[in-house]
């Protein structure tokens, strides 16, 4: 626990003493994100380096105190098996963390992009195993064919990815919702007795409550691809760890969950948001990566509420899925799923069918 606290504390002041001096760097160096375009809800420069210290924070904190015992919380577990993981996600972490600062600078083409992605995805899933290998019931399949489970654990990685990369359109809103994330792995494999996967969780929500400091409304700083893509991948790696934790080690209330469910909850809003854009870009004969204001963040602004108010109401949304999710039985893992899923559809639907009749009535009142 002490260590858990440390690893919090070192991420968080870390990224809170040296963000101003990034800021102050990154505004002489002109590094920064000009408004202009449409979808752009910003109206003067930030820069977009933040990411570096989302960066800098988590892995240093994981660093410098991974656990080398063999022993925590009187359960012993094997150090090197925990070790080989560390060393796979450190490598995947720098390969995208230098992506995302190339893109956040000058740019980096799609098919660059999607280059480095596939052999992250290949080193995570492939080298270092950390992939899907049983649904555990949700929708009836339990174990998953070894090739299904690799093309669905890439399938997996990827769409995490991008989801954070698309929802980082408010001030606050990516950050926010990363760190209700990170805090609720951290609970969760805190309560298992996972050291090294609580302490990942503990490092990434550190370094996102320091980078709030200076990214909710007004933000000083975004993060950029740099952050998100870090943010991604960890995010990655601890919803495929939760959904794979031995039933054997997992003690009440998380055995009554549905690790997949619970893992779906947790990551709920990005989920939502980018398989609806990308249906709704794909059916309109569009690229799924097109840029657009058709995201929940964007509708929420156009009912009247500022980048505060949406940030806190997405907020309230994700912690409310992860505790409905508590409620419902894990033995019945397809009606945990047709609950919290039909809940959150609800909410979401509701906010777009609310912000079309508003459309109409504007549209109505001008046309007078």
């Amino acid at each position: 626990m002490t260590d858990l606290i440390f690893a919090l504390l070192t991420s968080f002041f870390l990224v809170l003493i040296a963000t101003p001096s990034l800021i102050k760097v990154a505004k002489l160096k002109h590094l920064v994100d000009e408004p202009g375009e449409a979808r752009k809800l910003h109206s003067r420069s930030i820069p977009t380096l933040g990411g570096v210290m989302i960066f800098a924070g988590t892995i240093i904190a994981y660093c410098l105190w991974f656990p080398a015992k063999s022993n925590w919380m009187g359960r012993n577990y094997d150090p090197l098996s925990a070790l080989n993981e560390f060393k796979y996600l450190v490598a995947c972490m720098f390969m995208l963390f230098f992506l995302g600062l190339k893109d956040d600078i000058i740019g980096v083409s799609p098919s660059k992009k999607l280059l480095v992605h596939m052999l992250v995805g290949f080193i995570l899933v492939v080298v270092a195993n950390i992939r899907l290998t049983s649904f555990w019931g949700l929708f009836y399949v339990d174990e998953l064919p070894h090739s299904v489970s690799i093309g669905l654990s890439v399938f997996i990685y990827i769409v995490i990815v991008n989801a954070i990369n698309l929802i980082d359109g408010v001030d606050g809103l990516a950050a926010g919702v990363g760190l209700i994330a990170s805090v609720a792995f951290a609970y969760w494999f805190f309560r298992t007795e996972d050291q090294p996967l609580a302490l990942l969780a503990t490092g990434l929500a550190g370094s996102l409550l320091g980078f709030l400091v200076f990214n909710f409304q007004p933000a000083k700083i975004f993060m950029g691809d740099a952050g998100s893509l870090i943010m991604g991948v960890v995010l990655y790696v601890l919803t495929m760890k939760m959904i794979e934790f031995p039933p054997n080690r997992m003690i009440t209330p998380m055995a009554h969950v549905s690790k997949p469910v619970l893992a779906m909850a947790i990551m709920s809003y990005p989920l939502i948001d980018t398989l609806r854009v990308f249906l709704l870009r794909t059916l309109q004969g569009r690229s799924p990566f097109s840029a657009d204001k058709n995201h929940i963040h964007h509708k929420l602004l156009s009912l009247g509420l500022s980048h505060r108010q949406t940030a806190l109401f997405l907020y309230a949304f994700t912690v409310f899925m992860i505790l409905l999710t508590f409620l419902t039985p894990a033995y019945t893992p397809n009606v945990s799923f047709l609950l919290v899923g039909s809940v959150a559809l609800l909410i979401t639907n509701s906010i777009f069918w609310i912000s079309r009749k508003k459309n109409k009535k504007r549209i109505t009142s001008q046309e007078k």
